[in-house]
């Protein structure tokens, strides 16, 4: 491995500025962030770039950069450091739930740095661990609004699968009267993609609970289904 890869990422990083991409970041969130204002594709770019030299090197080695990337707080590193953690799932371990628990809780403060991290690197791990489905439900009692949407948005492939219904449902219920609008996007999001190969049971589940399901959730979580269904889950 060559040596300083993150201060040689940061570097990458600062050189391929764009003003525009920059000034744009701020729409996507309420709180403050923290970016160099780099276009996403050339973020993931120079994360695949800089793997190469670390693919051969051991899981905690290359989670260990992961947390440098991760503690420097900006949306760039945030999503090298999840892509990077994605990368190496072939070789996950049980304990390693734990590590990305501690991520959650540490580094991620917004939307984007969860949905990253727990879409492919968490959801990957509880394909392949699904017994860790069990702390999903722990997280969806946290006090921590990151923590709640990832118990939520670490299912969404698994959901688009065909996978883990009835622990959808069980989360979705936890999470039902949260008042956080991100929280219930992110469940809203899970139950959509468990409606593409579940629609009729995401339906119905839609139809018992909507008198308590706040809108933004239930938006969501019906629409990809059709216009005909739609129309009965808006019906008050």
């Amino acid at each position: 491995m060559e040596p300083n890869i993150v201060s040689r990422i940061r570097e990458d990083l600062t050189l391929n500025v764009d003003e525009k991409t920059r000034a744009s970041f701020s729409r996507f969130f309420k709180e403050e962030v923290h970016c160099y204002g780099v276009r996403s594709a050339l973020v993931g770019k120079i994360a695949k770039d800089y793997f190469k030299e670390i693919e051969s090197e051991d899981r905690k080695t290359v989670f260990a950069l992961c947390e440098e990337l991760f503690r420097s707080d900006y949306c760039e590193e945030a999503f090298i450091a999840a892509e990077w953690a994605y990368l190496v799932r072939e070789n996950y371990s049980e304990t390693d739930f734990f590590t990305f628990e501690r991520w959650i809780e540490n580094y991620v403060n917004n939307w984007a740095k969860c949905d990253t991290l727990c879409n492919h690197a968490v959801g990957s791990f509880i394909e392949k661990f699904p017994a860790y489905v069990e702390n999903l439900k722990v997280w969806a009692r946290s006090d921590n609004r990151w923590v709640r949407r990832a118990a939520a948005v670490t299912l969404i492939l698994p959901a688009r699968k065909g996978n883990f219904l009835n622990e959808v449902f069980e989360i979705s219920n936890i999470l039902l009267r949260d008042r956080d609008d991100l929280v219930q996007k992110g469940y809203g999001w899970m139950l959509k993609e468990a409606s593409k190969p579940h629609r009729q049971e995401v339906f119905e589940y839609v139809m018992k609970n909507k008198k308590e399901m706040p809108r933004t959730a239930l938006r969501y979580a019906i629409e990809k289904m059709p216009p005909d269904l739609r129309a009965r889950a808006m019906e008050k």
